[in-house]
């Protein structure tokens, strides 16, 4: 049942009143007036260490954002979620990623079903495939060992597999080449096979249904690429394609043995899938224990987030603070800023778990939204960000909250270079909150003429997530802990964080279009006068 309106709720109400005595206050009064506020404002779960301190709050603030936690349901709609109660109303459907990398002795009832037994039964399915593949029992068409494994998917079933891998790519077996296709465009494919061997290349084909467009053109021209190299013998295809897909009948129909077929539920969202049968190819290439321990990673979030009392619970705290900022403050973005350079496309990953997640417009109810709600998550690893865009966030105009993740080991010790890195990080943050106001830039004999130019206003907020070290385990645990700050925003907001409606209307425009500009003789079109004028040019300029 949707929640009373958000902005006429008391505890909104008391936040808005709050904001208003509270906003200009600056972090260094924060500091200042508080010596222990460093070590006080911190949160520890799940081996993930948060400092939230360097945020533009006081004690009130917090108190009254979990009160508003708890007005809006967050705990009942998140027991209701682990429980498998279908919470996503629009499609009618559990919401049960958690249960992908729940112990083999837990019991999540779907519909009078127990979901975990089939849970691992898949998992295990694919460490006998992963296994077979990584030692060579697992061979070619023609006998040879597969040497090169490529992905074809897109949206979740892309963005988590090729994040995991560069994430993880340390643990990974050096003797396998991975690439991942996803965009339709040609020039994705014909790079992502660039001098291979196809007697040498195994093919994951990954898709719900098995019609996903772009996906299924992809995984046509690697048919077709595969068996003009093998000499026409579509015998072939059952040895060099698997296919993660519930559609048996399309699977068979495009050549691949359904034995090799890896399946999943509608109560995963593409965007959470990654620790499903989604994450074959990152099983392959870091092996079965190394996946299980990056499951075990996540299960102890989905713990603490069940678990740890709001006030100390990082998923929960992440998430309201992200509240704070878009709705008082007016933000529309947060920056997510890992010094970890395995970590290069987690930002990326982010954008869709966050964005089409909670880019929603509408309550649960079907009320247009009069709050801002999903914010615009970006960000690059440190410390290329900071010879980039970092300028923005200290001195432009824009309030862009940030997120440092850090480690406190390298995987590649070399040096100072970890040091340099982490100093980096922690300097970051600091400039950032308390920047450098006009006497100290003069104190260091600056003319008064540049003084504006070099003032740091700070007051710029940020989280520090802080971890031992980059293993399969703390990736789990960092998504999780993303995943369950995204429905926390989500409850907040009384949206649902678990449909992409979104999605649909382009693509359906798309297939509409498709045979406008594969017709280059005269054919009526029906569109705005920009969509027929561009159309038209398209032609015009294919015929040139």
């Amino acid at each position: 049942m949707s929640n009373p309106s958000l902005t006429q709720s008391p505890a909104w109400k008391a936040l808005a009143k709050h904001f208003g005595n509270v906003s200009a206050l600056s972090m260094r009064e924060l500091f200042t007036s508080d010596s222990s506020r460093g070590k006080r404002l911190t949160a520890e779960g799940a081996g993930l260490f948060l400092d939230y301190s360097k945020n533009r709050v006081t004690d009130d603030t917090l108190q009254l954002l979990l009160a508003l936690a708890e007005e809006r349901g967050l705990r009942s709609r998140r027991d209701a979620m682990f429980r498998g109660e279908k919470i996503n109303s629009t499609e009618n459907r559990a919401v049960l990623h958690t249960a992908l990398r729940a112990p083999r002795e837990a019991e999540i009832m779907v519909d009078g079903e127990n979901v975990v037994p089939n849970v691992h039964e898949v998992l295990d399915k694919m460490a006998t495939f992963a296994h077979r593949l990584r030692s060579g029992m697992w061979a070619g068409h023609t006998g040879k060992k597969i040497r090169h494994v490529i992905n074809i998917g897109i949206g979740g079933s892309d963005l988590g597999p090729v994040m995991a891998y560069e994430a993880l790519k340390f643990y990974s077996d050096r003797s396998l080449h991975f690439a991942f296709v996803s965009n339709v465009d040609s020039d994705d494919f014909a790079e992502a096979v660039h001098g291979l061997n196809p007697a040498e290349t195994l093919f994951i084909v990954s898709s719900k249904t098995f019609t996903t467009l772009e996906t299924m053109t992809n995984a046509h021209t690697a048919r077709a690429w595969l068996l003009k190299g093998l000499g026409g013998d579509e015998a072939a295809i059952a040895k060099h394609f698997v296919a993660v897909s519930t559609n048996a009948e399309k699977v068979a129909a495009f050549g691949i043995d359904t034995a090799n077929m890896f399946g999943f539920w509608d109560w995963v969202g593409g965007r959470y899938s990654m620790d499903s049968a989604i994450g074959l190819s990152t099983m392959v290439a870091i092996g079965p224990d190394n996946f299980r321990a990056m499951l075990a990673g996540f299960h102890q979030m989905d713990e603490h987030f069940q678990t740890a009392p709001f006030e100390k619970n990082l998923p929960v705290l992440l998430g309201l603070l992200t509240v704070w900022y878009a709705d008082f403050f007016g933000s529309q973005t947060v920056a997510v800023l890992p010094y970890e350079q395995y970590l290069k496309r987690f930002p990326a990953y982010l954008q869709q778990l966050t964005m089409e997640s909670n880019g929603k417009s509408v309550t649960l109810g079907g009320q247009r939204v009069n709050y801002a709600t999903g914010p615009v998550y970006w960000g690059e690893p440190g410390t290329n960000g900071q010879h980039s865009f970092y300028q923005l966030i200290h001195q432009g105009t824009h309030l862009i909250p940030c997120d440092f993740i850090g480690f406190a080991q390298t995987l590649n010790p070399l040096g100072r270079h970890h040091d340099i890195l982490m100093a980096n990080m922690f300097a970051q943050s600091e400039a950032l909150a308390f920047g450098k106001t006009a006497e100290q830039v003069r104190t260091e004999g600056t003319a008064e003429a540049l003084v504006p130019h070099r003032v740091f206003e700070g007051n710029h907020p940020s989280n520090t997530i802080l971890a031992q070290v980059l293993d399969p385990a703390t990736l789990g645990r960092l998504v999780a802990l993303y995943e369950h700050s995204v429905f926390t925003q989500g409850v907040i907001w009384d949206i649902n964080p678990f449909d992409q409606w979104g999605v649909e209307l382009g693509k359906v425009l798309a297939l509409k279009i498709l045979p406008e500009l594969e017709n280059l003789g005269e054919t009526t079109l029906h569109h705005d006068s920009s969509t027929n004028a561009l159309i038209e040019r398209y032609r015009r300029m294919q015929l040139s």
